[in-house]
């Protein structure tokens, strides 16, 4: 009696394991076709929803007066603090840093933002600390603080007023200022100078190489400030009297 050939065949063959192999790279090959745009976009998602929540952070703190480190209310309304802050952000003395850090939701600084939380380690996010969004001048020794407890990256913003040009809104030929927006408008010196109830301007967004604190108080600072060309986002926006 004659073996079953069929019984004493074990395992694959040569040809078979090539040909499972081949089929299996076509399949990967498909599947990296497929997944990585899907994944580059969820990239880009997360990256416009960051930019839209500094944007929309640095608009709402520019026309909020709050309590500075020496006391007392640092602007008399929300629109002298635009105004300065906006006039101001083209100075390293006066750069705005906007930035997210662990606050302590049930422990509040003067001014009404958290006091930074530095221990993440057996904390628990939303009942512990939360994460804040916000915008301070680099020379705000409450900056210095909430860096220890940092989420992410720091971001400098330079403001260019957005005046009347002969096509419609341009950015103004003197940054670091402020003027009548119409054609040939002279410049504000102070708010009460101002003739309109809207400044437009354009927020450019530079993200800064380090969270160390001392990078912020040094010369290299400076230098980053002063080159800064190319920023990593810009948003066109307003505040209004």
């Amino acid at each position: 009696m004659k073996p079953n050939s069929h019984r004493l065949r074990s395992g694959f063959t040569l040809l078979e394991t090539v040909i499972a192999i081949g089929v299996l790279a076509v399949l990967l090959t498909g599947f990296m076709v497929v997944f990585t745009p899907a994944a580059d976009g969820i990239r880009k998602s997360i990256n416009v929803q960051q930019a839209d929540r500094f944007a929309s952070t640095l608009e709402e703190e520019l026309v909020t007066p709050r309590i500075g480190s020496g006391g007392q209310m640092d602007f008399r309304t929300g629109f002298d603090k635009s105004f300065d802050w906006i006039m101001g952000s083209q100075n390293v003395a006066n750069a705005l840093v906007v930035y997210q850090y662990r606050g302590r939701p049930n422990n509040l600084r003067p001014d009404g933002t958290p006091t930074p939380e530095p221990n993440a380690i057996g904390r628990l996010p939303g009942r512990d600390y939360i994460v804040v969004s916000t915008v301070r001048r680099r020379n705000d020794p409450r900056f210095a603080e909430d860096l220890a407890a940092l989420e992410g990256a720091v971001y400098v913003v330079k403001c260019t007023q957005l005046v009347f040009g002969a096509n419609g809104l341009i950015l103004s030929p003197q940054p670091g200022s402020i003027r009548d927006p119409k054609p040939n408008g002279g410049a504000a010196a102070r708010p009460d100078d101002y003739p309109e109830a809207v400044i437009a301007f354009t927020a450019d967004f530079h993200m800064m190489p380090s969270k160390d604190p001392g990078f912020y108080t040094g010369s290299a600072f400076n230098t980053r400030f002063q080159n800064a060309r190319n920023p990593v986002f810009s948003r066109n926006l307003a505040v209004r009297r």
